[in-house]
């Protein structure tokens, strides 16, 4: 009886054991910056410091103590206004050698036209200016719009840049077609030239720094650990999408949507499918609203995190935890719900844990502390 009981007694334990190795952290926000103004893009330098766009058109070093820097200098100009400012920013892989960084913009153009803009600089060593900042890849055509940037940039193993571009919502049709890039995904060298395998390098009457097309608004792009770009994008009243961003894809919008048009009408002949389309990995009706996106691949909040898609929702005010299992989205967990502030933009930190920025005008950094 006592070495039944025993047995008993161990695999209790062990099943204690299994069950705390696998239970769902809770880490709790930490507050490191206030008072950004609509922070919108981040990035982490070397010595601990944060960079971090504001979209009124100010890019701001960030103490690890949380102290705000002044504006740093060598900006081009920027159409800040609607849904347009200074938008994204990310360093380049060999930063700490030659510290240069990628941003992008809302560029103004004649007429009160605008578009996306990518841009190349060096932050000086005192990070109090940029210098040597040069506009690389410009959206065309230019259009009179206040929304729809798109604006989030990642770079590929292979050095490569990959660029998100909206459709500037009045232009949606234009997804469709190759000869423009709106509703786009760009890839181009950090000369912002189009590498010679890219899908459309040489198809007549095609841009050639085309990756993929038929897309609304995309405010994520990530590499996978697959060594994919990861995309997310906006849908017009429900039909936000994640996709695996791919060579020469076309994506569907506006033809194929989960979305209708605001006040409920349908988008097109409404249909939801179509060959020669891509699905959607995921998509969300209601709409969340998705902003930033980013990959778990550190352990620092225990085995059941590591490997998922983390994804901010403006519209409800969450951080959206998304496991993964073969290529499938398998659960959904909200995060910082109860803060109910615009997630705008989610990043890894180099210490493996997980920041936000917060879209308001008193907007916040916050770290994710296990």
């Amino acid at each position: 009886m006592i070495a039944v009981l025993s047995r008993c007694a161990i695999a209790l334990a062990a099943l204690a054991v299994a069950a705390s190795s696998t239970a769902q952290p809770a880490p709790q926000p930490r507050t490191v910056a206030s008072g950004l103004v609509n922070p919108w893009g981040l990035a982490f330098l070397p010595d601990g410091r944060f960079l971090v766009t504001e979209r009124p058109g100010r890019l701001r070093v960030v103490g690890a103590d949380g102290r705000i820097g002044a504006p740093v200098e060598g900006l081009p100009p920027i159409a800040a206004g609607g849904q347009g400012g200074l938008l994204d920013v990310v360093l380049d892989s060999g930063f700490a050698q030659n510290r240069k960084l990628y941003f992008c913009f809302s560029e103004p153009g004649p007429g009160g036209t605008n578009s996306t803009a990518l841009a190349r600089a060096v932050l000086a060593p005192d990070a109090r200016r940029l210098t040597q900042t040069q506009v690389i890849f410009s959206q065309q055509p230019k259009v009179a719009s206040r929304a729809h940037f798109g604006c989030r940039i990642a770079e590929a193993p292979d050095g490569r840049l990959f660029l998100t571009l909206g459709d500037r919502f009045s232009r949606s049709e234009d997804a469709q077609r190759l000869d423009n890039h709106l509703g786009k995904v760009v890839r181009v060298d950090k000369e912002g030239k189009a590498p010679p395998d890219n899908p459309f390098a040489n198809r007549a009457g095609a841009l050639p720094e085309i990756w993929s097309y038929g897309h609304r608004n995309m405010q994520g792009a990530a590499i996978g650990p697959d060594g994919q770009l990861w995309t997310h994008e906006h849908g017009a009243q429900g039909g936000d999408e994640i996709n695996i961003d791919r060579a020469g894809r076309n994506y569907g919008w506006p033809v194929i949507t989960h979305g209708v048009n605001y006040g409920g009408a349908p988008i097109g002949a409404g249909i939801q499918a179509k060959e020669g389309m891509e699905p959607p990995l995921q998509h969300w009706t209601p709409s969340i609203a998705p902003s930033g996106m980013a990959f778990l691949t550190s352990d620092r909040y225990g085995p059941a995190w590591k490997g998922s898609l983390f994804v901010g929702s403006l519209k409800f005010g969450y951080l959206d935890r998304i496991e993964l299992k073969d290529g499938r989205v398998v659960r959904e967990e909200k995060l910082l719900e109860a803060g109910r502030a615009r997630i705008r933009d989610v990043r890894q930190g180099p210490d493996g844990l997980l920041y936000v920025l917060t879209d308001e005008e008193d907007g916040r950094l916050i770290r994710l502390q296990p």
